[in-house]
C-alpha cells in the first residue's frame, strides 16, 4: 500500500480493491451527488483564526456523550454491509471502536447482529433504527439491542424513501449470496431479492414505514429506556422539534449525501441547528469528516462531537 497518511488515500486504495458494486454502494451520492461534494467542499470554506502563545503542553481530548466517557469527541456512525468490505465487516468495527475508547454504531442493516456485535466484548455501542411497517418487528429489534447492552438509539428519520441513487440502479444494487440482513433473520427479511432498480431501493419501498412522524419518537420512549438520537436533523425548525418530542439528542445529518441531493453539507446547517437547540440537548455532526481539522470545525461551531463514516474508512482493512 505504501505509506498512506490520511483518510482521503484510502479511497483510492478501496477502489483498485473493492468490487465496483460494493465500492459504488459505499462511495456514491444521490442523483447529481452535489451535496456529496459540497460535504467536503463546505468545510474548506472555514478559515482558522489562530491564536498564539497559549499553553499547549497538556491536551485533554476526553468528553461524555450521554453520560459515557469516551476518548475523543470523534465516533463511528452507521454504516451498513460492512461485511461486504471484508469478512470480519462489524466485527472489527466493534473491536476498533473499543479499543479506540468510543462510540460504534450499528446499522439496521448491518451483515453482523445486536448480538454478534456484543459479544466481541466491552464498548459503548449505539443502534441506529429504520422504523419498519410492522412495528412488532422494530419493538423486538429495539429489546434486543438494549438486552445486548447497547446503550441509545439513533433513529434515521430522513429515509422514508431511499434517495436516488444512481450508481446502485446501474449496478442493480444487491447483496452478495453469501450475506444477509443479519438482524432480520428469521423474521422473512434478511434476504434482498433482485430487482430492475436498485434491490435495495426495492427493500426500502417494501419495507420502511412512510408514515413516521415525531408522535413516534413519543412511542420509541415508551418501548426502552434507551436514550433517543435523531439522526437526520438539518434545519432549525426541526431542531426545536426534536427538543420538544424530548430526544435525548440531535446528529446533523444528510445521510452522507445519499438521500435528497441540492441540500446544505451538514458543516453548513450545523451552526443553525445549534442555535435551535440552545443547548437543551447535545448536538453531533455526521457528514464530510475527514481530517482532525474538520472535527476541529464542528467543535468550533457547537458540535458536541463528530460521527465518522466507515464509507470512508473501510478500506484500512484491506
Amino acid at each position: 500500500m505504501g505509506e498512506v497518511t490520511n483518510v482521503m488515500e484510502y479511497q483510492a486504495i478501496a477502489k483498485q480493491k473493492l468490487p465496483k458494486m460494493a465500492y459504488d454502494y459505499y462511495a456514491s451520492g444521490a442523483e447529481d451527488e452535489w451535496t456529496l461534494k459540497e460535504n467536503r467542499e463546505a468545510f474548506s470554506r472555514i478559515l482558522f483564526r489562530p491564536r498564539i502563545l497559549i499553553d499547549v503542553a497538556n491536551i485533554d481530548m476526553t468528553t461524555s456523550v450521554l453520560g459515557f466517557k469516551i476518548s475523543m469527541p470523534i465516533m463511528i456512525s452507521p454504516t451498513a454491509f460492512q461485511k461486504m468490505a471484508h469478512p470480519e465487516g462489524e466485527y472489527a468495527t466493534a473491536r476498533a471502536a473499543s479499543a479506540a475508547g468510543t462510540v460504534m454504531t450499528l446499522s439496521s442493516w448491518a451483515t453482523s447482529s445486536v448480538e454478534e456485535v456484543a459479544s466481541t466484548g466491552p464498548g459503548i455501542r449505539f443502534f441506529q433504527l429504520y422504523v419498519y411497517k410492522d412495528r412488532k418487528v422494530v419493538e423486538q429489534l429495539v429489546r434486543r439491542a438494549e438486552k445486548a447492552g447497547f446503550k441509545a438509539i439513533a433513529l434515521t428519520v430522513d429515509t422514508p424513501r431511499l434517495g436516488r441513487r444512481e450508481a446502485d440502479i446501474k449496478n442493480r444494487f444487491v447483496l452478495p449470496p453469501n450475506l444477509t440482513l443479519k438482524n432480520f433473520e428469521g423474521l422473512d427479511l434478511g434476504k434482498m431479492d433482485q430487482s430492475n432498480d436498485s434491490g435495495l431501493a426495492s427493500y426500502v419501498a417494501g419495507q420502511i414505514d412512510r408514515t413516521l412522524s415525531w408522535k413516534d419518537v413519543k412511542w420509541l420512549q415508551s418501548i426502552t429506556s434507551m436514550p433517543i438520537l435523531v439522526k437526520g436533523v438539518i434545519t432549525a425548525e426541526d431542531a426545536r422539534l426534536a427538543v420538544h418530542s424530548g430526544a435525548a439528542g440531535i446528529i446533523v445529518s444528510n445521510h452522507g449525501a445519499r438521500q435528497l441531493d441540492y441540500v446544505p453539507a451538514t458543516i453548513s446547517a450545523l451552526e443553525e441547528v445549534v442555535t435551535a437547540a440552545q443547548g437543551r440537548i447535545p448536538v453531533f455532526l455526521d457528514g464530510g469528516v475527514r481530517r482532525g481539522t474538520d472535527v476541529f470545525k464542528a467543535l468550533a461551531l457547537g458540535a458536541s462531537g463528530v460521527f465518522v463514516s466507515l464509507i470512508s474508512l473501510l478500506p484500512i482493512w484491506i
